[in-house]
């Protein structure tokens, strides 16, 4: 079992370190963006509230969701083989809520993981990021530095690849001053529990993958 947060701006990379990680530790991903875009898909209250912050790069309220997580980890799979998560916490009283309720229950937090990549590269990421529209698939490309083979379709199961509608200039750049201003000083907060390593983004991904293995591992 194995308890993991992983940190980093908007873009920096965390959703291509998850993938391998839920399969070498098969431990549960958990992305609260992904629960809230289900929610939003779904036309769901929770979904509707969340999606009026999500739209402008807001953080949604810590109330929209600290329960709905608590509910995600206390299911069976959780309780058995630890989780990973991603996009949580995203403020300093979203880890005090984390940290209470797994002190609750025995547990702590094994590692958090903080990738850092800079703002200028970040923008151009997002920019040019595609992702596959099969919900069993979700890989993701860059149209700069991975491009699929064929223009607008995915490598891997042949379903269309969509522009997510928040990556545009003006949303990216909202998302990385809240980032900053609020989800930023976790580094801080982890760091005097003695649980963060930073990893430097690198330019190849693979390169990226290494340093976080290596990290683990110790």
């Amino acid at each position: 079992m194995i308890r993991l947060i992983i940190l980093g701006a908007p873009g920096s990379g965390k959703g291509s370190q998850c993938k391998w990680i839920t399969r070498d530790y098969d431990v549960p991903h958990i992305s609260t963006g992904d629960i809230l875009r289900k929610n939003i898909a779904d036309g769901t209250e929770l979904g509707m509230k969340a999606k009026s912050f999500m739209d402008q790069g807001c953080l949604v309220p810590d109330e929209l969701i600290i329960d709905l997580l608590k509910a995600r980890l206390e299911e069976a799979d959780c309780k058995e083989k630890g989780f990973l998560l991603d996009g949580f916490p995203r403020t300093i009283s979203q880890a005090e809520a984390l940290n209470e309720f797994l002190q609750a229950a025995g547990a702590n937090i094994d590692k958090v993981i903080n990738l850092h990549v800079p703002d200028e590269e970040i923008m151009s990421r997002a920019l040019n990021r595609r992702t596959c529209t099969n919900g069993e698939c979700k890989e993701i490309y860059n149209l700069r530095d991975n491009p699929p083979k064929v223009e607008g379709v995915c490598d891997k199961c042949g379903s269309p690849l969509f522009q997510r509608d928040d990556d545009n200039e003006e949303t990216v750049s909202n998302r990385l001053n809240v980032y900053h201003n609020q989800t930023e000083p976790l580094i801080e907060y982890y760091t005097s529990k003695g649980v963060l390593a930073t990893i430097v983004g690198q330019e190849d991904i693979n390169d990226t993958i290494a340093l976080v293995k290596a990290e683990l591992a110790k």
